[in-house]
């Protein structure tokens, strides 16, 4: 067994954090070292908690839209790695699902990461996780990190969580469709090309 394989089993065995948890513990996260992409959201919800597939709900089918992925290629695990800030369903908030817990990204990916030795490309998909991965260089406001996205390449892509409630940023903010998509679609191309 790998390294990686050791370590993916430990994290979803992890009950660090189970007692906050509504629906208890299920780590969903998908890596392997051969992965050229990593996706980092903020958490799951509900569905993907249920079925144990990242994005598998309303905000993957509009994040492989952005990402002019397929369902199979973006389940592709050799060549995409999906770890978020944190790996279980936080709860419920008064505005959509509560933040990631604040044990998991620390705990875990200072391990986890440097075993993804091949990717090229990292997604930082909302608040929590520019803020994990970006800290004081991002920008004022979300949409300024977004906005300013090349600055962070070829490292890293921020982009707004695809979540239906950010409907009306998305509407507020044509030039997201217009400008950062597409070159969003090249970059993750990219790093996937062979």
């Amino acid at each position: 067994m790998s390294e990686l394989d050791a370590l993916l089993l430990r994290i979803r065995a992890c009950r660090l954090c189970e007692a906050q948890l509504p629906l208890g513990a299920n780590p969903v996260l998908r890596a392997q070292a051969s992965a050229r992409l990593l996706i980092v959201g903020q958490a799951p919800g509900t569905k993907v908690h249920e079925s144990g597939i990242p994005w598998n709900d309303a905000s993957g089918i509009r994040l492989r839209h952005w990402l002019g992925l397929d369902r199979e290629q973006f389940y592709d695990g050799r060549r995409i790695a999906i770890v978020p800030m944190g790996f279980c369903y936080p709860g419920k908030g008064t505005a959509g699902d509560l933040p990631p817990r604040p044990e998991c990204a620390p705990t875990w990916h200072p391990q986890l990461l440097p075993l993804l030795p091949n990717i090229r490309l990292t997604l930082l998909i909302g608040h929590y996780a520019q803020a994990g991965f970006l800290g004081a260089a991002r920008g004022r406001t979300l949409t300024d990190t977004v906005r300013e996205h090349a600055r962070y390449q070829p490292r890293y892509f921020p982009l707004p969580h695809p979540s239906p409630r950010n409907q009306l940023w998305v509407a507020s903010n044509p030039w997201f469709d217009t400008e950062v998509v597409p070159a969003l679609r090249q970059a993750v191309a990219e790093s996937l090309a062979e």
